[in-house]
This record gives C-alpha cells, sequence and structure tokens, in this order.
C-alpha cells in the first residue's frame, strides 16, 4: 500500500513538474509598451480657437490635442505602470513638440518619466525625433542626452557621440539599438546615412556576440505605411529605404518600431535572402486613436496589440486650463477617443481648407495661370462644402455628368475625406474595392476632374463667348458642353479616363490596406524561427505578393486606358 501511494504521488510531482515546465515556457522572454509621437505642450491658460464649429473650435491644423497632451501621456504611464505585464517603456521620438525652441517641454517631460519609473520601477527607452533636439537650436543633442539621461542612456552599453543613438540590454536575450534617425537641422526630414547604417551594423555584430536579438527603435519610418510614402511623403521615411531594409533584414533585425507619420501601420519587408523585417509605424499618442502598443515577445512569436486611451482627468485638466465647457468634459468622459475622433476630423478639414488657397499654394495674382488654378481649386472647394445628398447636393450634380453617387450616412464630401484620413491614422483599413466609400471617393474624384476640365476649358478656349452669355444670363457654355457630350456619349474623357487610371490604385491602397499583416492585433514569428525553409517560404510569398501587386494595378490602368483608347478613337 505505501508503495503504491509512493508510487502515485511520485507521478502526481511528475505531472505537476511537467505542467509547470509547459507553463514556463510559455512566459514571455519580453514584454513592453511602445508609444511615438507624444508631442508634449505646455498646456495653455486660457482655451483660444478660431475654428467655426460648436464643439472643437480650438482644433489646430495639426489635430493633436495639445492642451490635453499632458493628461493623455500621465494616463498612459499609468496604464503602463498598473500592467504587471509590461517590464519596459519605449517612445520613440517626438516627446514633446516645440521641444527644439522650448527647452522646458523636456523637462516636464523627463519629470513624468522620473515620477513613472520612480513609482513603478519600470524603466524608460527614448530616443529624439525631429521636434525634441537640433545642432544650433535651443535644446542641441547633447542637451537631449543630458535631460533624458536617466531614460535610455544610463543603461547604455553604447552612446554614440556624433547623434542620440545608443544601445542597451532588453531582459536576458535582446538588445535595443536606439537610433537617432533625424537630421542635426533640417526640421522633419531624415538624417540617416552611411556612417548611421555601419554603427547600427557594428550595434548588430556586438548584439550577436553576445547572444542576443537586435531591435531597432528610431523615429522615421523604416519602410513605406501610406501609397508611395517615398514620393508623397518623402520626409518621413529613410533615404534609399528599400536598400537599408534589405541590408537590416540580412543583418538579422526582425523589429522596429518608429512613428513620424501618425499612423498605426505595420509593414513587412523581405529581403532577397528571404529574411523579413517589420517596421511598426506607431500614431502619435495624443492624436486620435490616442494609441500606444504592447509586445510579448517569445522565441517563436511576437505579439502585439494596441492599446487606447479612454478617459485622463478632466477635473485636473479643468483647473490647469479654462475655457473648457461642461459640454466638452461631458464629452470627453463619455468616451475621451470618440472626442478625440471629432477633435481630429475637425483638424483635417481646417488644414486641409487653409492649404486650399492661392495665397497658400505661392500662386501671385499677377501669375498668368492664376484664374486657371483658381477656377479648378474653387470647384474643388465647392464639391467639398456642398451636402452629399438632397437637392443642390453632389449625388443631384453627379447625375448631369452620368456619375452615380451611391448611398450612404455621410453628410459631405469632406465628412467621408476626414474619416478616411482617421482611418488611416486608426489603422486596419478595410474599404475595399467593393466599398461605398471607394465607390463615392473615386466617383466624386471624376466628379472634380470632369467640372475642373470644365473651368480650365472657361478659361482656355470659350472665356470671351462665356463672357458674352453671361450677361444675358446664359450658363456657361463650356460646362453645357461637357454636360452634352456626357448624356449623349456617356462615360469621361480620354483624359479623365487616364488621370483615374492612376489616382485609383493610390486613392484605393490609402483606403484599404491589403498586405495581410494586421496593423493593431497581431502575431509574427519570433526572432528563433529563422531558418532556410521559412525564407524560402518567405521569398515565395514575397513573390506572390508582388505579382498581386502588379496585376492589381495593371487591372486598374488597363481598364481606364481601354475606355480612354475607345473614347480617343471614336472622336478620332
Amino acid at each position: 500500500m505505501k508503495k503504491a501511494v509512493c508510487i502515485l504521488l511520485s507521478l502526481c510531482l511528475l505531472v505537476c513538474s511537467c505542467v509547470i515546465g509547459a507553463f514556463a515556457n510559455e512566459e514571455p522572454d519580453l514584454s513592453f509598451a511602445v508609444a511615438s509621437d507624444l508631442h508634449y505642450n505646455i498646456p495653455r491658460e486660457v482655451l483660444e480657437g478660431e475654428i467655426d464649429d460648436p464643439i472643437y473650435w480650438y482644433a489646430n491644423r495639426r489635430c493633436a490635442m495639445e492642451d490635453e497632451s499632458g493628461f493623455i501621456i500621465d494616463e498612459f504611464l499609468k496604464q503602463c505602470g498598473e500592467n504587471d505585464e509590461i517590464e519596459f517603456v519605449l517612445l520613440s521620438g517626438d516627446l514633446v513638440d516645440n521641444g527644439r525652441a522650448i527647452p522646458q517641454e523636456h523637462y516636464d517631460m523627463a519629470a513624468k518619466l522620473a515620477a513613472f519609473e520612480a513609482t513603478y520601477g519600470k524603466q524608460v527607452y527614448v530616443i529624439n525625433g525631429n521636434h525634441d533636439a537640433a545642432e544650433g537650436s535651443e535644446t542641441t543633442f547633447a542637451q537631449f542626452k543630458s535631460i533624458y539621461h536617466d531614460f535610455g542612456y544610463d543603461q547604455a552599453l553604447v552612446i554614440n557621440e556624433n547623434d542620440c543613438s545608443y544601445t542597451a540590454n532588453l531582459g536576458e536575450k535582446y538588445r535595443l539599438i536606439a537610433l537617432d534617425s533625424c537630421d542635426e537641422t533640417a526640421s522633419t526630414e531624415d538624417g540617416m546615412t552611411a556612417e548611421k547604417i555601419d554603427w547600427v551594423h557594428q550595434q548588430v555584430k556586438a548584439a550577436d556576440a553576445d547572444g542576443r536579438y537586435p531591435i531597432l527603435m528610431m523615429h522615421h519610418n523604416l519602410n513605406n505605411h501610406m501609397p508611395l510614402q517615398s514620393i508623397f511623403s518623402k520626409n518621413f521615411i529613410v533615404k534609399f529605404h528599400n536598400t537599408t531594409a534589405e541590408l537590416f533584414a540580412d543583418w538579422g533585425i526582425k523589429l522596429v518600431f518608429s512613428g513620424h507619420e501618425h499612423c498605426s501601420d505595420v509593414t513587412t519587408f523581405t529581403s532577397l535572402l528571404g529574411n523579413t523585417i517589420t517596421d511598426f509605424a506607431t500614431t502619435s499618442l495624443t492624436m486620435y486613436p490616442l494609441a500606444y502598443r504592447f509586445f510579448t515577445l517569445t522565441e517563436d512569436e511576437i505579439k502585439y496589440e494596441s492599446k487606447t486611451i479612454e478617459s485622463i482627468d478632466t477635473d485636473a485638466l479643468t483647473q490647469t486650463v479654462s475655457g473648457f465647457t461642461q459640454e466638452h468634459i461631458d464629452l470627453m468622459n463619455s468616451g475621451l477617443n470618440a472626442y478625440a475622433k471629432g477633435f481630429l476630423k475637425e483638424g483635417i478639414k481646417y488644414r486641409l481648407s487653409l492649404s486650399l488657397s492661392m495665397e497658400k499654394m505661392g500662386i501671385a495674382e499677377d501669375a498668368f495661370y492664376y484664374d486657371l488654378v483658381y477656377t479648378a481649386v474653387t470647384g474643388l472647394t465647392d464639391i467639398l462644402e456642398m451636402p452629399l445628398y438632397g437637392e443642390g447636393g453632389v449625388q443631384e450634380l453627379a447625375k448631369a455628368y452620368n456619375i452615380d453617387i451611391p448611398d450612404s450616412n455621410y453628410e459631405d464630401p469632406w465628412d467621408l475625406a476626414t474619416e478616411l484620413v482617421a482611418a488611416h491614422y486608426e489603422g486596419g483599413e478595410n474599404k475595399d474595392l467593393e466599398s461605398t466609400e471607394v465607390a463615392i471617393l473615386l466617383r466624386t474624384v471624376a466628379l472634380i476632374l470632369r467640372t475642373d476640365l470644365a473651368g480650365i476649358s472657361d478659361e482656355l478656349f470659350l472665356k470671351a463667348a462665356n463672357a458674352f452669355l453671361e450677361d444675358y444670363g446664359i450658363e456657361s457654355i463650356s460646362d453645357e458642353l461637357t454636360k452634352l457630350g456626357t448624356k449623349v456619349f456617356g462615360g469621361a474623357t480620354s483624359a479623365e479616363y487616364f488621370l483615374l487610371a492612376i489616382a485609383s490604385p493610390i486613392l484605393y491602397e490609402f483606403a484599404f490596406d491589403n498586405d495581410n499583416v494586421d496593423d493593431n492585433n497581431g502575431t509574427l514569428d519570433g526572432y528563433g524561427t529563422v531558418s532556410v525553409s521559412s525564407n524560402i517560404s518567405n521569398i515565395s510569398d514575397k513573390t506572390a505578393k508582388i505579382f498581386s501587386d502588379i496585376v492589381k494595378y495593371m487591372k486598374y490602368i488597363l481598364t481606364y486606358l481601354f475606355k480612354a483608347i475607345i473614347i480617343f478613337d471614336f472622336n478620332f
């Protein structure tokens, strides 16, 4: 009997040991939070604004919640401190908004981070962004490193004397390479150089020699996070980014944390050898969607999820800044993220409205093409301001040009445009070619092109005739001829189809993220999964993706150009 009990107890201990061992293997090697572009502002004493909106009249062209920024950051740090799974906090640049000119913002931010470390005993690692420091400014690189000495530099294995770069160990298996990607003096563009790339290479080799996996953090993006980013938004991505990504991937870097673009987007690049590197661009913490990322790493998996700030201490906010109404506070308390989205949309509208003026575009009144451009810009702004539906709406106007605008719940083109931009910031864009949003977007573009071309015809070919006819109360002859042409022949002109062939893939890509990598929540292969078979699989996936993109783009272009050729032949 005793022998049987002993055997039974031994078996129980063995089973328990196996279970404990299994659970131990599931424990992450590393878990941490990543935030970017905190853009801390010293709050104003009194709220001011100039936008004609009943709620968001104090929104700004940056769409950032500047007066609330410090309180959003406080809540973020509190969440990180109270989450037992978070071991470290990584901040990938633009810690403050006016750091180059106002060092006090840095001292305020450093005080917040010091209080966090003292309260929760968790280490913060920072790197500079373009808003933080520059040589010849009030905050130099040396001053930045001094102010933030306790937040990464005190843990550093190596500190680059020429900029703000450094390395530090994270846990037992990983090494952080915090790379200063900023130009010494330029306001937004990257400062990536061959020397910096070589410095990264040396740090990767040092990490490898110590048996550690390299993780890179920098402010500028490594991979494209929006259609043709390197063309339309080139100051937000490093120069020669594909070549750089190729090198970094083959050196063994799998993870990059960046910011700057203010979008929540994940893009994976595969080198010719099949090595993958994933760039996590994290949106601005103090703009909608007020988000940061949480990571857990094991040898096999890299898990990530997006977390948002849903509330702040509004009592402290109103004690600091006067001018917030009770309606402001009630809306914030009922859902800060929804409030931030409204603030963002109004800010985007404000910013674009400012840009759509002859003065902002730098076109003088005496320029020979002033009237031409003014006509086009006015036509664009008129359509943006029109209601989408009902009498005098875009849908009604479009019918005159044989363009069908689908029904939706959007009030006007501004509402749709700002919603799509908000989705880009939020990540996980899901408006595919079949969606109502993309259909409205592309057809409104077609309408703008159609009406703009009518206006251009006014200026170039029929100006005198139109002036004469308008004296008798007759509408623009070019406009009437355009309507007549579409009524008789249908479709668009060759020029419009050509423009749509170029614009459609870009607009579609902006509204629909089809790279099969979730922007906010997902799982990637860990650092320990690299093998010959996995690399071959990566190469195969990359080839299939390239082929798919080529087919998709050619389909758009050929569809439109085929129609354009038919119209050209018919007119000829």
